[in-house]
């Protein structure tokens, strides 16, 4: 999902899509360049261009904000909408046929355009229909569109395109009691997803089976057909860095020029990309800690990072072993909230160092000021507009995931690897959470071997960031190839929103050359900056 999901309510159901799985499934392993991966290029597709969705005023107000909301009217008025045909299983051509739309938004200089230029968001599961508009609206890289058509789709499963949507699991278990989850309640917990995720993927296996990156690439060859392009130009951000280089291997004549930003990880299985987020987290909270030391005044923490760090390690203790209850809120708070605030990035530190001030110092009855604030009474869920667009599919983003993870666990296995991760990282761990992933999931592996393919490819890593891991970006270099452009920051997908790194981006694409990287977004110097930060309640979750 794209990384602009809402970060205010704790992430069960995502975590319910990453954690280890069960064992017994067949593998089948395509390797670029194999028949059984891909040809060197689609055949020739045509788009079948259709008048575009139109939006109440309500979904509207609802997807952007007032102050952009003129210029996000424009940007639809030049928008245009279509569908390519492909078939659900290319291994069976003249099979079973989806469709997947696509958005275009035409480069604004024609006379000197330089081709067409694709964009995914993340997910699995993200929508990048409206991206192009989106992209425009919100961020800082207008330039992209002066000489490249924008090109925004719904992958298969998502949105406008041909999907499924699981229904949601019979059994509710309800929330978990404070504290630490005892490993009875983890077995149930695992045995309820077991039973949902095996449900899900029987409900049609022809079409889930058939939800991969590689068929989502295959899928993406047809649109540059369709468009008659010779190459296609690619931004890709999370997940969608994993897509830009699984086509860039299936597909290495269709590239020209790919930029992605927060680079996934290139050999994947649910084991290492917990494993990998659970340390980079743990990494940062340590920076963290540092930051909290320079304002020992304020925070009171300890004047070292080892202070400060010990502390807020005994806080987290504290609060598994003693969960507070506040009258004015409806769930006690456990050591989870503490690793919680521990693991923001940097321009929420003030937040959250001042949430963990208060914790330490609570003596209720009712919660402090900030830690009410940030947790507050849950605000109703609003009844959101017909005609709302798809942000993202969360059976999409199951069945990507499950069908393309080798490692996977049963009860034992995962539970000692849950138990590894919590003593690795005191700080950080506990804001993962215990998860079955993808355990009962009934289809069979499917991945796909990467390797060096053609066109210029960047490769954007954020040193410091949680969600994709700044080593991933090295490894995924070493496999493929590429120039590597450092952001000195930790926030996730950041590059289009930072107006200098964003200025690199537009100029690479305009010249095919690019320097090493940007500053990214800075750390906050004191708590005023604080004032429109929100605290990420969610643990590790989907890809983006």
């Amino acid at each position: 999902m794209t990384q602009r999901e809402s970060a205010t309510t704790r992430s069960v159901g995502l975590r319910a899509a990453l954690a280890v799985i069960v064992t017994g499934l067949g593998m089948t392993s395509l390797v670029a360049g194999t028949p059984a991966a891909a040809a060197a290029s689609s055949p020739r597709s045509t788009v079948a261009w259709k008048p575009c969705p139109t939006y109440s005023d309500e979904a509207l107000r609802v997807m952007v904000p007032p102050d952009r909301l003129d210029r996000f009217k424009e940007l639809l008025g030049r928008l245009e909408c279509g569908t390519v045909n492909t078939p659900l299983d290319y291994d069976r051509p003249h099979g079973r046929q989806i469709t997947v739309a696509l958005t275009r938004l035409k480069a604004r200089d024609q006379a000197h355009r330089l081709g067409s230029l694709a964009l995914n968001p993340g997910g699995p599961g993200g929508s990048g229909y409206l991206m192009p508009v989106e992209l425009l609206t919100m961020d800082d890289a207008d330039g992209l569109n002066e000489r490249y058509d924008l090109i925004g789709f719904d992958p298969r499963g998502v949105g406008y395109s041909t999907k499924l949507n699981c229904s949601p699991p019979a059994e509710d278990p309800g929330p978990q009691p404070a504290g630490p989850i005892t490993q009875a309640a983890a077995r149930r917990q695992y045995d309820a997803q077991v039973r949902a995720n095996a449900a899900c993927g029987r409900s049609d296996p022809g079409f889930l089976g058939q939800l991969t990156t590689a068929n989502v690439a295959r899928d993406l060859d047809r649109i540059r057909s369709g468009l008659r392009e010779r190459k296609l130009n690619f931004i890709g951000v999370s997940w969608g860095t994993w897509l830009g280089v699984v086509y860039r291997s299936l597909f290495p004549a269709g590239v020209g020029r790919m930029f992605l930003d927060s680079v996934a990880i290139p050999r994947f299985s649910v084991v290492a990309f917990e494993d990998g987020r659970a340390a980079a987290a743990e990494r940062n909270a340590r920076r963290m800690a540092a930051w909290i030391a320079q304002r020992h005044d304020q925070y009171g923490f300890g004047t070292t990072q080892k202070q400060v760090r010990d502390a807020i390690v005994a806080l987290r203790a504290d609060y598994d072993a003693n969960p507070r209850r506040f009258t004015d809120l409806d769930r006690p708070l456990d050591g989870e909230l503490i690793a919680l605030a521990a693991s923001q990035d940097a321009p929420v530190w003030p937040l959250a160092s001042q949430v963990l001030k208060e914790l330490r110092d609570a003596t209720g009855p009712t919660a402090p000021p900030t830690v009410k604030e940030v947790l507050g009474e849950p605000a109703p869920e609003p009844e959101l507009p017909a005609d709302l667009p798809e942000r993202g599919n969360r059976t999409m983003n199951l069945a990507a995931f499950c069908n393309e993870d080798p490692s996977r666990l049963g009860f034992d296995a995962a539970w000692a690897a849950y138990q590894q991760r919590l003593a690795d990282n005191p700080l950080t761990g506990r804001a993962g959470g215990f998860s079955a992933g993808c355990a009962g999931w009934p289809l069979p592996v499917r991945t796909v071997r990467l390797r060096p393919g053609g066109g210029s490819l960047v490769l954007s890593g954020h040193r410091y960031e949680t969600p994709s891991p700044y080593e991933w970006t090295l490894q995924t270099k070493a496999i493929v190839g590429g120039k590597v452009y450092t952001v000195d920051d930790d926030v996730h997908g950041s590059v289009l929103r930072e107006p200098a790194c964003a200025a690199d981006v537009v100029s690479y694409f305009d010249t095919g050359r690019i320097d090493g990287g940007c500053p990214g977004v800075p750390v906050p110097t004191g708590a005023g900056e604080a004032a429109a930060a929100k605290l990420s309640l969610s643990g590790t979750g989907s890809w983006s």
